[in-house]
């Protein structure tokens, strides 16, 4: 995230410029955080798991019949961002192809026009 932040300020005319450019670094950027977070999130979880010691379980993340409601809970959690994670990131991997593509020279041109047409149709 923070190498991404960095290459704003080398790129801020194309994001400015360019038809999609900033759509596709906003999000990116939120997807970013979000990806941080669910990771962080899961850290902080599996930390729970841990510190409760051996509990009856299925698997790390599906608890037994016999596993304390909270811990039970906890798994639940970290079965659905074990999916979220892995999600965002694909996700960025999309976005990160779709920025590479936008940097071709005919993108460029191509993107350049289209806004410029947006803001004399809007005037």
């Amino acid at each position: 995230m923070i190498g991404g932040l960095g290459l704003i300020p080398a790129n801020r005319k194309r994001v400015q410029d360019q038809s999609g450019v900033g759509a596709n670094t906003v999000v990116k950027s939120i997807l970013t955080g979000a990806a941080i977070a669910t990771t962080a999130y899961s850290g902080v979880l599996g930390a729970k798991i841990l510190a409760a010691g051996p509990v009856a379980a299925t698997s790390g993340t599906v608890p037994a019949a016999t596993t304390p409601e909270d811990i039970a809970d906890t798994q639940n959690q970290l079965r659905v961002l074990q999916w979220v994670t892995p999600v965002l990131t694909g996700l960025l991997v999309i976005l990160g192809a779709q920025q590479g593509e936008q940097q071709r020279p005919t993108q460029v041109a191509e993107g350049i026009a289209r806004k410029v047409v947006r803001r004399v149709r809007r005037n």
